[in-house]
């Protein structure tokens, strides 16, 4: 998921009314919407994306650094309003604990389908050979290995923000395997360019709509498929005394606010629910920030210049 140094971004900061006069006088109300911003580039195009569409419409939009899980607390007391990126594969329990309290709304999917899973490159299949089942892993943990790991392979996960339950995943399939976590999104990647550019071992998450599974040949982990039940029932399963014994969930990700939005910001409601970008459209843009430099905001800027029939539709002008 992604880098929290991305170049103009100002976290917490009212950014102020996207439109000034007649447009701005026809919003429901110019008390400050409040979108979270997390630490992966997608997601921070995403938000950004839906915030220069409702300044447009003449909203005040305020982006506000938050933890991609503990940010449900803050959506449910209405302090924080809207997130754009809930990942089905990491974020679907937190979600739909939430909804269930009625204090916060699910919008809908944001039209990017979601993997995140254990992942190797193509190469070391040669030095695995039982690749990509997961059974093969126990028998070249060794090739996994770090000097700090050995004998035991090394899987390098997320930021431990990003939730995922791969410590868990390890223990209960009995892997031979430390997990180690990534600081930040940007470390992670750095790895495996790193580790890709020397031929060198690495097993690491990675997760699309991103540019890394483009860029990079290899191939994610089959592990038993997911099911609820796997989660929720530790009998489920290969192990019959642990949960998480399985693969990650795959699906939507999708959007989610504050259940108040709806009465108090009806329009940016609305069009908030429109919101659709697609998993090749979103690739391009993390591609253009992580790998070619470009700053952030002006990534947004030509997709919503080239796009404009797209969002005015969304705030129905």
């Amino acid at each position: 998921m992604a880098n929290a140094g991305v170049k103009g971004v100002v976290l917490g900061l009212a950014l102020g009314l996207g439109v000034a006069g007649a447009a701005a006088a026809d919003v429901e109300s110019k008390d400050p919407i409040k979108l979270t911003l997390h630490d992966w580039t997608g997601q921070l195009i995403t938000t950004k994306m839906m915030g220069e569409v409702l300044k447009k419409a003449g909203y005040n939009v305020e982006y506000v650094q938050a933890d991609y899980i503990a940010q449900f607390a803050g959506l449910k007391t209405g302090d924080l309003h809207v997130a754009m990126e809930i990942w089905e594969t990491t974020g679907r329990d937190a979600m739909d604990e939430a909804t269930a309290t009625g204090r916060v709304e699910n919008l809908g999917e944001t039209g990017m389908m979601a993997i995140e899973e254990w992942w190797y490159p193509t190469y070391m299949k040669e030095r695995c050979p039982g690749l990509p089942n997961w059974e093969a892993l126990n028998d070249c943990a060794e090739e996994f290995a770090t000097p700090e790991t050995d004998p035991n392979g090394r899987y390098l996960g997320g930021p431990v923000t990003w939730g995922g339950f791969d410590d868990e995943r390890a223990e209960a399939l009995e892997l031979d395997f430390e997990v180690v976590h990534a600081g930040t999104d940007a470390a992670l990647f750095a790895e495996l360019e790193s580790a890709y550019q020397r031929q060198a071992p690495i097993l690491l998450w990675v997760y699309a709509p991103h540019w890394a599974p483009i860029k990079y040949e290899g191939e994610w982990i089959e592990f038993p498929e997911y099911t609820a039940d796997c989660y929720n029932d530790p009998e489920w399963g290969v192990n019959p005394d642990m949960a998480y014994d399985c693969g990650k969930p795959r699906g939507p990700i999708w959007k989610v606010s504050w259940s108040g939005v709806k009465d108090k910001w009806p329009g940016a409601h609305s069009a908030i629910k429109a919101f659709r970008v697609s998993n090749d459209e979103m690739g391009a843009m993390v591609a253009a920030v992580d790998l070619d430099g470009e700053d952030l905001d002006a990534v947004v800027a030509d997709w919503m210049a080239n796009n404009e029939d797209t969002w005015k539709g969304w705030i129905g002008q």
